[in-house]
Parts: C-alpha cells; sequence; structure tokens
C-alpha cells in the first residue's frame, strides 16, 4: 500500500474491497498450508515489477485484434495436493500431453467445408467484390550486388543492351518500403500475380496457410498534420489475408481458362479453388481418409484440359485429378509413384502438356511423357524421356513457352534445358545423356539454410518482346534476372528490403515482378 499524505476517510466500497483481498491471501495462505502438508514447500512469490510510463504521450495506431488459439490450460499440481514424481503426477502429465497433441492435431487438421472469404478475413480489409478485386555462389553478403551497373553497359549486343537498361530500371513501388508490406502474417513459400494488366495484383501464400492480397495501384493517403502535433505515420498499405488452408501453402496457379480462379496447393493434403466472383475457397481434391497427411508440393492446370488438375506430393508421387468429381473420389483421381524421395516442383510443357517435368530431392530433373502410361495398380509409370543427375538436390523445375526448362540446384547452380523439339516426340521418344544435359548452367548461390525459403527461377510466361527471361531471389537481398541464354539482364535492388527475398514470381506478360521473404513482407519492382 502507499503511504497516507494525511487523514483520508476510507468509503464503504473500499472498506469492502479491503476485506475481501484480505480474505483471498487468508485463502492463499491456507492453499500453502495444505500443498506443504502434502509434502511440497511453497513457493517463494515473485516480486510484482513496478509499469513505467513514457515522459510524452505519443499517438499510437489501435493493436490489431488477433484471435488468440485456445490450447488446454496447464493446471497446478501443487495446489491440488499432488506429490511430485507421483503415479497421480505421472498420469496428470500424460493426460495434458495428449491433450496437447490432440489440440495440435485439429488444428492442423485439413477443413474441407467451402470457405466464404468474408468468414476467414484475418487481417486487412474486409472482403468485398469491388473493394479487393478489380472487374475482370559462397556466403551472402547482404547488401552486396553481384552484377555492377557497368556490367549493364559492358556488351556489344544492341538488344541485349536495351533489354537491360529496360529490365535494369524496374524500381520498386513507391507507396510504402518494402519492410512495411506485410502480406502474410508467416513466411512466404509461393507468390504470383493475377493475369490482369490493369494493375498489378499481388498473390501470396505463406506457411500456415494464408493467402495475402496486395494491390499495387492503391494510392497513398495523404494525412494533414496540425501545426501543433507531431507528425505520426499511422498509414499503412491496404492488404488483406484469408486464412484458405491450415498448413503451408506451398503453390498456386490461376486457371488458364478462368482468371477468376486460384487453384492452390498446400501441406494440409488438400488442392482449393478460390473463386473470387463469388469470394468461396472450395475443396477441389483431397486424399479419401481426412486425417492422412500427404502435403503436396505443386499443383497445375493444364492449359488443353480445363477439368484436369495436376499435383506432385513430398512423398515423391506425381497425380492428377477430374474436377468434375467429388475431391475425394478416388475413381476421378490418379497417383503415379515417379520417385522414392520428395519431389519440389514440378511444370508442365505450356504447348504440350502431355510433357512433366519433376525435380527430386533424388539429384534428379526428369522428363515424362503421359501419352503413354504402362504397368498396373502401384506400378504405373509414364514413359520417362530422360532425366539428367546433379550433384545435389534439385529445387524446382519450370517450363517456358519455348520449351526451356530451368532448375535451381542446391549445387549452387541454376540448370537450363533445351526440349524445344519436343513437338515433334512421338509416344515412347527417349532422349540419351548426352542429350539430357543442360544447354547453359549459371553460377548462382542457393545455400537458403533453414529460414529461408527454397530459390525457384521462375520465368516470365508471355514476355511481351518476345525474349524469354525468368527471375530468382539472390542471398545478398536483390532479385536476379536472366534470359534463357544465362545471360543476366538485372539484379533488382533497392531501400528498405531487411531480407533476403527469396520468393520471386513476373507477372505473365508485363515488366512486373513480385518478391516474398521469410518475414511475410513484399517486394514490388514494376
Amino acid at each position: 500500500m502507499p503511504p497516507k499524505r494525511g487523514i483520508v476517510e476510507i468509503s464503504d466500497y473500499e472498506r469492502q474491497r479491503q476485506e475481501k483481498i484480505a480474505a483471498n491471501q487468508a485463502l492463499l495462505r491456507q492453499l500453502q498450508l495444505e500443498a506443504a502438508s502434502a509434502g511440497l514447500a511453497p513457493t517463494k512469490p515473485k516480486k510484482a515489477s513496478t509499469p513505467t510510463t513514457s515522459g510524452s504521450a505519443k499517438r499510437k495506431k489501435p493493436a490489431p485484434n488477433i484471435k488468440e488459439e485456445v490450447v488446454p490450460r496447464r493446471t497446478s499440481s501443487r495446489l491440488k495436493g499432488i506429490v511430485a514424481d507421483s503415479e497421480v503426477a505421472q498420469r496428470k502429465a500424460e493426460e495434458e500431453a495428449e491433450a496437447f497433441q490432440e489440440a495440435q492435431r485439429i488444428k492442423r487438421q485439413r477443413v474441407s467445408d467451402d470457405l466464404n472469404l468474408g468468414d476467414v478475413v484475418v487481417a486487412g480489409r474486409s472482403w468485398s467484390q469491388s473493394g479487393n478485386f478489380p472487374s475482370l555462389v559462397g556466403p551472402a553478403r547482404p547488401g552486396e550486388r553481384t552484377f555492377s551497373a557497368q556490367e549493364l553497359k559492358d556488351t556489344s549486343d544492341k538488344e541485349l543492351r536495351a533489354l537491360r537498361e529496360k529490365m535494369g530500371g524496374m524500381e520498386l513501388w513507391q507507396g510504402f518500403e518494402p519492410n512495411r508490406i506485410k502480406i502474410t502474417p508467416e513466411r512466404i513459400y509461393s507468390m504470383g500475380f493475377h493475369p490482369s494488366e490493369e494493375k498489378p495484383l499481388v498473390f501470396a501464400g505463406d506457411k500456415l496457410g494464408d493467402l495475402g492480397l496486395f494491390d499495387g495501384s492503391q494510392g497513398i493517403p495523404q494525412v494533414k498534420v496540425e501545426d501543433d502535433e507531431e507528425e505520426v505515420d499511422d498509414d499503412d498499405p491496404a492488404i488483406t489475408t484469408f486464412k484458405i488452408h491450415t498448413r503451408t501453402i506451398s503453390a498456386f496457379q490461376f486457371s488458364p481458362h478462368d482468371s477468376n480462379a486460384l487453384y492452390s496447393a498446400s501441406y494440409d493434403s488438400s488442392i482449393r479453388k478460390l473463386d473470387l466472383a463469388k469470394g468461396v475457397a472450395i475443396e477441389m481434391y483431397a486424399p479419401e481418409d481426412k486425417d492422412a497427411d500427404e502435403p503436396l508440393s505443386g499443383v497445375e492446370m493444364s492449359r488443353e484440359n480445363p477439368n484436369m488438375l495436376y499435383f506432385t506430393t513430398l512423398s515423391g508421387q506425381f497425380g492428377y485429378h477430374d474436377i468434375r468429381a467429388p475431391p475425394n473420389n478416388t475413381g476421378g483421381t490418379a497417383l503415379l509413384q515417379l520417385s522414392e524421395k520428395k519431389i519440389g516442383g514440378f511444370s508442365l510443357h505450356p504447348a504440350h502438356p502431355h510433357f512433366v517435368a519433376t525435380a527430386s530431392l533424388d539429384r534428379t530433373l526428369k522428363l515424362w511423357d503421359l501419352r503413354k502410361i504402362s504397368g498396373k495398380g502401384e506400378n504405373r509409370l509414364p514413359a520417362l524421356v530422360g532425366e539428367h543427375e546433379s550433384r545435389l538436390s534439385v529445387s524446382h523445375a519450370a517450363f517456358n513457352s519455348a520449351g526451356q526448362v530451368a532448375t535451381a540446384s542446391y549445387d549452387d547452380t541454376v540448370k537450363i534445358y533445351d526440349f524445344s523439339a519436343c513437338g515433334s516426340w512421338k509416344p515412347g521418344h527417349e532422349l540419351s545423356d548426352e542429350e539430357m544435359k543442360p544447354a547453359t548452367m549459371v553460377p548462382h548461390n542457393n545455400q537458403t539454410g533453414r529460414w529461408v525459403t527454397i530459390l525457384r527461377a521462375q520465368w516470365q510466361l508471355q514476355p511481351q518482346d518476345g525474349i524469354q527471361r525468368f527471375c530468382i531471389g539472390n542471398m545478398n537481398r536483390f532479385v536476379d534476372v536472366y534470359t534463357s541464354t544465362g545471360q543476366q539482364i538485372a539484379q533488382l535492388g533497392g531501400d528498405g528490403i531487411s531480407a533476403v527475398p527469396a520468393v520471386a514470381q513476373f507477372h505473365p506478360t508485363n515488366d512486373w515482378i513480385a518478391a516474398g521473404t521469410a518475414s511475410g513482407k513484399l517486394c514490388l519492382w514494376m
């Protein structure tokens, strides 16, 4: 109690409050005595910390309303009179451990019901069709460039010099610095643009199943500051985040047949269709057993068949599912075991989608032909056109529209393979080891470690000038851009990039690049 500053008359309310405090303290002492009689000494109460107040009050934006997860609460064995190391204490610990594991299982369990976007907004603005969407090598050295401005000019090729000047002239979005554009709550694993050319609409999937949406055409709010007030920057960019999966969103793709349909694959073993026109996320594929743990590593839809979804799993399977069948209907799904180890990523040839390139933890890039599938049951396999083995694991494989495949590997290279002649191959065509060798190898530091998302080379799907190019994150906190011949044409950076922009993606047609970091921040170059 603070010292009295004179004689103060105590009200009835204050007298009752003090009596209640005294009664509670007496009860606490009684409980401690009972615990001591059971063989447990009471612990010494900790001193309460004294709150501090700042000298000057500053305006602060209100704290976000974050929903706390409800988990089983631990209870005190001492207050219950349970002797330590007894059978009762052991049984109590086992029950609490089981309750915790069950809570974790429920938290990660796949949700099969349709999700209305208005019900799964976890951050940012509430969903509305008009408001959120349109109508239609060596250790990392942060900040140290590996491609200088002089190298942009050092070429006698006029076309290459013009391309370098154009791509090198891209700048970070001017609205806010990247460290303020938190598009997802957790680490970004997948990134992409809506195909609209009217404005940059960026989507990002994170570690916990959240999908973030950022509109790069939004204006910067102007706040008038009075003369007698300090300037306080309380405004943040408008971002909307939805919880559409219960685990990592490993990949997503906008349907080539419907620009309002986004298909997302997740470690929760499911594929969902996010219908932006209707504002609902629908489960399109999932294992028959709801408790099955079959994490998905990729998803893609054929440009020829609008009803067929293709996907890969972390257990080495390649699958396809007819979306006209129920999500867990085994008759509409086929699973092929292409690898004994994790398939990190796959890609369909844009013009000839029966050719599939897969990259695996077994250190191989493999090219398959779905026109010829042999074997029965679990032994069914498509025809293997050829394979190439790297020194270390291959993280991802990506086709461009010209039939070239780019891979990123932990042997610190980006390899470019040329399969441009595949349109003339008949079913069963095989390539020799010599023909499967990469046409180009680019040295590139791909040692992401544990806390940075794996680097992947991603092509621009339909470049307007016809020059094939891809982007990939740089461990020195840049994004590198290369042509299909391995020539570097840009290294994008800027102020405010506080982490590695590991997950980089081109817009399908416009020269826009988005990249995401392990802290859920977005970098956007235009």
